[in-house]
């Protein structure tokens, strides 16, 4: 049987944050086989990490494909690590990607269980904003930015992204592969900026709490409000905070995890 656990990352108590199912293997699985399991879960993300001869390989799957940078789903495998005795608290989760090696620490005891991730930077660069991210947003955009991976918009406020309706048809139209709204949190906030993740080209209309999205946020809010270490909200219905810390061409990106659910994988569903 092959084991299966359910964590919500980026949260400090369950059901909050942005649960991801994390698939633990002995070795790498079938591209079919993990795309059919995802889309049984039906989160977000489904993390397999399979042990190789030098370590581990990590993949995400949505409900819908396999993408290539996730960071809540990552969290949540070093967690998961962690916590089932596979790797002692003293010792880095390190994962073979499809975005390079990102590796994982435990932070110092009496920290909250907080953990921290080495991740790319992926800052956007300006482009006009499309017809239908304007009309799919319902709103002018302050700023249009782009990465390899997703459209990054600033609104006026803080209410603006808490309150924003998207149309999902209209953002599922556009190249790349989704859209993250941001604004400067406000005066006498707990953080530095928040956020909204949309991603219904994926099977997901909005992530609850986007690591990969910070990559993006982390550059763009340190070169704005210039400083190197923030503190990101994502405003979603379950919430979640996100520590961010540029480092060269990479972003720290902290967070905690919390143990939702263990199981196994019934024979018959195995590989």
């Amino acid at each position: 049987m092959i084991p299966i656990y359910i964590v919500d990352a980026f949260a400090d108590s369950a059901f909050r944050g942005n649960p991801a199912a994390v698939c633990l293997l002995e070795k790498p699985a079938g591209e079919v086989w993990m795309q059919q399991v995802a889309a049984e879960m039906n989160l977000s993300e489904t993390a397999f990490v399979a042990q190789t001869a030098d370590g581990y390989e990590l993949r995400w799957f949505t409900p819908a494909a396999e993408v290539a940078l996730c960071g809540h789903a990552t969290l949540a495998a070093a967690f998961a690590l962690w916590e089932t005795g596979r790797l002692q608290p003293t010792e880095q989760a390190a994962f073979k990607t499809k975005s390079g090696l990102l590796t994982v620490v435990k932070e110092l005891e009496g920290s909250g269980g907080w953990m921290k991730m080495d991740f790319p930077a992926e800052p956007s660069s300006p482009v006009q904003a499309p017809e239908a991210l304007i009309q799919g947003l319902g709103l002018i955009p302050r700023y249009t930015g782009k990465n390899r991976f997703d459209y990054v918009v600033e609104v006026d406020s803080e209410r603006t992204v808490r309150e924003l309706k998207p149309d999902w048809q209209l953002l599922g139209s556009l190249d790349g592969r989704g859209v993250i709204i941001t604004a400067k949190a406000d005066n006498g906030s707990h953080c530095d900026f928040v956020s909204r993740a949309f991603f219904p080209k994926l099977g997901v209309n909005e992530d609850p709490v986007t690591g990969s999205a910070h990559c993006a946020l982390a550059p763009y809010w340190s070169r704005r409000l210039r400083k190197e270490q923030l503190t990101g909200y994502q405003a979603s219905a379950r919430g979640g905070i996100v520590g961010t810390e540029l480092s060269g061409d990479r972003v720290l990106l902290s967070g905690q995890a919390v143990m939702v659910l263990q199981g196994q994988l019934a024979e018959g569903a195995g590989q």
